[in-house]
């Protein structure tokens, strides 16, 4: 299997678990039950399954520090979920949901939550884009 983290640089992996991280306590803190972190195969990658009220909700995280909003072509974090990420996702659903035994039949939502963080102030906020669909 192909560990996806192996080809990202330490700064970024390291960026990315502390936004899943804070992504996590705001979950928690919002009544969501985390059920599993970084569900891997070798096409892909959830980054948060989490349930609350019968429903089971997949999110993508995306992690930026305080000064890059927007990257040098003027893309914001969630412009990363394109069409390719999506396909992905979607796949990485249906395997998991048959996997844990749910079935494709389970209520499901999927959301991606960008984690604006500022290393200086250890401050962070979240956008949340909430019920995508797939």
């Amino acid at each position: 299997m192909a560990n996806f983290r192996q080809n990202m640089t330490l700064s970024s992996c390291l960026k990315g678990d502390k936004g899943e991280d804070i992504a996590c306590k705001f979950l928690t803190n919002k009544g969501f039950h985390i059920v599993l972190r970084n569900y891997e195969k070798s096409w892909g990658e959830l980054d948060i399954i989490a349930e609350k009220d019968s429903i089971i909700h997949f999110f993508e995280v995306k992690s930026v520090t305080a000064g890059y909003e927007n990257d040098f072509y003027g893309h914001k974090p969630e412009d990363n979920v394109d069409g390719f990420k999506v396909k992905q996702i979607r796949r990485m659903i249906m395997t998991y949901l048959e996997e844990s035994g749910k079935g494709l039949d389970a209520g499901f939502c999927f959301h991606v939550l960008c984690v604006y963080m500022d290393m200086n102030t250890r401050c962070a906020r979240i956008k949340w884009m909430e019920n995508l669909i797939l």
